[in-house]
């Protein structure tokens, strides 16, 4: 996975800049990797790598809201995967507040808030993002 991203990422970079892909949200790009290798670090079980690709991004250069709000997600999981809690939740609901549809509706977000009710303390926050969820009826 990483041989192939490394890849990907010196593709993108000789590219220069996003090239626009069909059907595919802003394009190919250095930072489309980035935020794929987000995710392939938190499957391969490797949540320090995944924060380690996620401090190389900046948000504000991802194309809509509603693709910040799915990385700030992405990054809630590995500081979940940290043992980061209060980091995972505040930045849930950083993703909320960017785009609270998009947040509410996403499976693998409505899954993690489950967790994190389960598995440990709760605060009214956490509580409350979980009820805007539909994860507390």
């Amino acid at each position: 996975m990483r041989e192939l991203t490394d890849e990907a990422a010196a593709i993108a970079k000789e590219l220069g800049g996003a090239t626009l892909l069909r059907d595919h949200g802003g394009g190919f790009s250095p930072l489309t990797v980035q935020l794929h290798k987000i995710s392939a670090e938190n499957h391969a079980g490797d949540p320090l790598a995944a924060l380690a690709a996620a401090r190389t991004i900046s948000l504000k250069a991802l194309p809509s809201v509603e693709r910040r709000s799915r990385a700030l997600g992405d990054i809630a999981v590995t500081y979940d995967r940290l043992g980061r809690r209060s980091d995972c939740v505040r930045t849930l609901l950083a993703a909320e507040r960017c785009a609270p549809e998009e947040t509410h509706a996403r499976p693998a977000t409505k899954s993690l808030i489950s967790s994190l009710l389960v598995s440990g303390p709760t605060s009214t926050v956490l509580r409350g993002l979980a009820e805007r969820s539909g994860v507390l009826v």
